[in-house]
């Protein structure tokens, strides 16, 4: 190694400032990060205030005892609750276990309904449980406005045996769905927060055509194994956001599709997993649009993905106004990367020259370690290039502190301040010489 002393005080300020940038960032992001989303001890169900306004599922033969079927007792429950024109409130008690059968949860509801999960909801091992029934489905609320979830509680989609039979386990499996644990379809004005959800039989949690939701303080959480179990998936929904989440799962921890606008994603930790996904979009030549989507506040761990677009050659529509910030990477691959060459099937995807349009994308603050050296990939249509891509303040190196390189295909854009990885849309003399004395400062270390 070479002495410090040989290199001008300027470039090694420039690489000592980065290299506490990304310290802070990590600790302050990650340190106390737990706590910020601990979820609340729940009450005691020894002493229970009696109320017109809050019913309790085991008054109604919930047993509770994780055998008995308490599907049905909730079905009631819920009617009951559901049909006051005053608020309130459904009671899972703490300290025990109840078996629900897939269900449908249907609004609308007379009053606003909170459901409050203090103890625990499981489904049923058993795949065949699902029968003649929808195998996408298993707490299914639909048509539910201004309802409320939160408690502290768990739900257990106890998904292991649908992974063991699943085609992404064993390629000799017939391909077949499996259910989302917990789906919200066509609801308004929703709140879910302070829940554990984990080992769900595919998605965790599925937000499908609604407006004006917020979920925070979740822990979502399946094995890095498990195929397909995105953590929370926002499809053809307008409004949303989503703060304060740990997601650990076997595929993307959060993933954004078709007709999807407004949404906000806030401080959120992620791996294992396939990273934060805006797509797939244009899968069979579907046409889809997602728009107005800012992630601002990330710390991704050993992740397969970072930030990450894809799309399918074929389709159409748009992926726009979309913003990237304030993200660190701890071992990732791919760290940043649009893909519109995106191919999940077990047979090579032809050649198509129509595409989802991808424009203004910007990148801004995102530092930490490559598990490659290609850190930043764009890799885009050829009919239909990449517009008004922004880079910003981007420091990646690889995990043993090397340099990493850019790849560029139809990606316009431009960028600004510190780029390392240099971008290969990018050509202006001043961040050319920028990166020259950052590598040169990086080779002495």
């Amino acid at each position: 190694m070479r002495n410090l002393r040989s290199f001008p005080y300027s470039t090694i300020s420039i690489v000592l400032i980065h290299v506490n940038i990304l310290v802070s960032f990590k600790f302050s992001f990650t340190e106390g990060f737990d706590s910020v989303i601990q979820l609340p001890h729940s009450g005691s169900a020894g002493t229970r205030p009696r109320s017109k306004r809050v019913f309790y599922i085991d008054d109604f033969g919930a047993k509770g005892n994780g055998l008995h079927d308490d599907t049905e007792a909730f079905k009631n429950v819920w009617k009951t609750a559901c049909s006051l024109s005053r608020r309130t409130k459904v009671v899972i008690p703490s300290g025990k276990s109840f078996l629900f059968h897939p269900i449908d949860i249907a609004g609308p509801c007379q009053s606003k309904v909170t459901l409050m999960i203090l103890g625990t909801i499981v489904a049923p091992k058993n795949p065949d449980v699902w029968k003649g029934l929808n195998r996408r489905k298993w707490l299914y609320f639909h048509g539910v406005n201004h309802l409320t979830i939160e408690g502290g509680g768990t739900i257990n989609g106890m998904g292991q045996e649908w992974w063991a039979r699943s085609c992404k386990t064993n390629s000799s499996n017939p391909c077949r769905n499996a259910p989302t644990a917990i789906t919200f379809h066509r609801c308004k004005n929703l709140k879910v927060s302070n829940l554990k959800v984990v080992n769900s039989q595919k998605m965790h949690m599925a937000f499908t055509s609604c407006m004006r939701v917020v979920a925070s303080h979740l822990k979502v959480l399946a094995p890095a194994t498990s195929p397909n179990t995105d953590g929370i998936h926002v499809s053809v929904t307008k409004g949303i956001e989503v703060k304060d989440c740990i997601i650990r799962t076997g595929d993307d921890c959060i993933s954004i599709v078709s007709n999807s606008s407004r949404i906000r994603i806030r401080n959120i930790s992620c791996g294992p997993g396939h990273g934060i996904s805006i797509g797939s979009l244009g899968k069979s030549n579907s046409w889809s649009q997602v728009r107005d989507v800012m992630v601002d506040g990330a710390y991704l761990d050993n992740t397969d993905n970072g930030v990450r677009i894809k799309t399918w050659q074929g389709g159409g529509g748009f992926a726009a106004n979309i913003t990237f910030k304030n993200v660190f990477m701890e071992n990732v691959s791919n760290p940043i990367i649009i893909d519109q060459y995106y191919c999940d099937s077990r047979h090579p995807c032809k050649n198509q020259t129509s595409a989802v349009k991808v424009e203004d994308v910007s990148f801004i603050n995102i530092k930490g370690t490559s598990a490659t050296e290609e850190a930043v990939k764009f890799a885009c249509s050829d009919a239909s290039p990449c517009e008004g891509l922004y880079l910003e303040d981007i420091f990646l190196l690889t995990n043993n502190g090397g340099r990493t390189r850019s790849f560029c295909w139809e990606a316009h854009g431009s960028s600004w301040g510190l780029q390392h990885p240099p971008a290969c849309f990018c050509g202006c003399k001043s961040f050319i010489r920028q990166n020259v004395g950052l590598d040169s400062a990086i080779q002495s270390f």
